[in-house]
């Protein structure tokens, strides 16, 4: 081999590496949005309207990419989380009205979360108000820590039980030609509950806290611009697994369960698993969906405490005591303990829960995306890793697309479709 060759072979292989090692961030980020409101999500779906809701996933997918690369991107560049970002651009006011959105959104997914808990427990015979006192302990006592760290990547890999909807995905379908025709053919309906499931859709696969996780990974790592192209490259593959997952658990339900079954609780969901996993359905939904929810629940009260407390330059992280840092700890405490007392409220709906919380998510991301566009789109912030028109036109065209899917859902509650 000649010496430039050489040099060549070597160029490629410590970029391989580079790419290898930046790694990671959003794998986790897009694989922890499938929580318990993911599952609720897709679930819905496919018992709802078979295949008629396929097509919105590929979509999804490519808006997902697109969000979380941006986000990474930034960060690496300016080596500074969303939230600093933010408020640099932006001023305290707008921050101000950004990290309200922030909580608002997260607040609700962390109630998702404890309803995704209860809901895998009672499939354990476990009643609600054991586990989601438990649980709620448990996440606090890790979030306050940091601790959970060391177990998200075993939670992630519980939650990864889901993969088993590719395997039932795979065997349940009869008819590939109309899934695949419906993968890539808009069905538009004017059905409420369609125009919800869609914002819900969106709201669950492109999580605001999902953009936080992201970016403060990111930071924890410290990446920097030489790891673009690891962070592209980790965040297309991360939208293209747990989307591929969603595909089949709405094509599982699809072919399993009866056209317009209604799927009010984890019992419901699990039951498009039991024609390949026999009795041990129950018990693999309810492992994946316990693991999952609480990854999210441990999560979500610190990325969300993070987020405020970086907006407006207040001390933050797991390793500074109350004294040090009590606004921190005190919204972990807050969203902890309304969430989980939500939940215990008697006779609450928690797939309804679950459902909402992806609403309340989808409402309030044009916010941030209108934030991030900005941010992301600025030649003096970014330098050369500034947006390009393709980037741009797909951001703005998520937050058109919500926003008009939004306003639907309200006017055709309004007229009382």
């Amino acid at each position: 081999m000649t010496d430039t060759g050489s040099m060549s072979y070597k160029h490629e292989k410590n970029n391989r590496r580079a790419i290898v090692s930046a790694m990671g961030p959003g794998i986790l980020a897009a694989l922890a949005g499938m929580d318990a409101g993911g599952i609720a999500t897709f679930s819905i779906m496919g018992a709802s309207y078979g295949f008629g809701m396929l097509w919105s996933i590929p979509i999804t997918c490519i808006l997902l990419m697109v969000v979380q690369e941006t986000a990474a991107r930034m960060t690496c560049v300016t080596g500074k989380g969303f939230s600093s970002l933010i408020r640099e651009q932006f001023g305290v006011r707008a921050t101000a009205g950004a990290m309200v959105a922030v909580i608002v959104s997260n607040f609700a997914v962390t109630v998702s979360e404890f309803a995704g808990i209860a809901s895998g427990m009672l499939l354990f015979n476990v009643p609600v108000t054991l586990s989601v006192p438990v649980a709620a302990i448990a996440t606090w006592l890790l979030s306050m820590s940091g601790s959970y760290r060391r177990i998200e990547k075993i939670l992630l890999v519980i939650s990864c039980v889901f993969v088993t909807y590719i395997i039932a995905g795979s065997m349940a379908c009869k008819d590939w030609g109309a899934a695949i025709s419906s993968t890539f053919t808009p069905q538009i309906s004017n059905d409420p509950q369609y125009i919800s499931l869609l914002v819900a859709s969106i709201g669950t696969t492109i999580s605001p806290y999902m953009i936080f996780m992201v970016a403060s990974n990111v930071v924890e790592k410290n990446l920097d611009e030489g790891d673009v192209p690891g962070q592209r490259a980790d965040n297309i593959s991360g939208a293209i697994v747990s989307q591929i997952i969603s595909f089949f658990i709405v094509l599982t339900t699809a072919s399993v369960l009866p056209l317009g079954t209604q799927v009010n609780t984890a019992a419901d969901a699990a039951q498009a698993l039991d024609p390949f996993a026999g009795k041990y359905a129950a018990l693999m939904f309810a492992t994946g969906l316990v693991g999952a929810s609480f990854l999210a629940a441990c999560v979500l009260p610190s990325i969300t405490a993070s987020a405020v407390c970086e907006a407006f330059g207040w001390e933050r992280g797991a390793d500074r005591s109350w004294n040090e840092a009590p606004i921190y700890r005190g919204i972990i405490t807050i969203i902890t303990l309304i969430s989980a007392v939500i939940i215990l409220i008697p006779g609450i709906h928690l797939f309804n829960i679950m459902m909402i919380a992806q609403i309340i998510n989808g409402i309030l991301l044009p916010i941030l995306l209108l934030c991030m566009v900005h941010i992301a789109s600025d030649r003096h912030v970014m330098g050369r890793y500034v947006n390009g028109k393709a980037l741009n036109m797909l951001t703005w065209l998520t937050i058109v697309i919500v926003l008009l899917l939004t306003i639907a859902m309200f006017v055709f509650q309004i007229m009382g479709y």
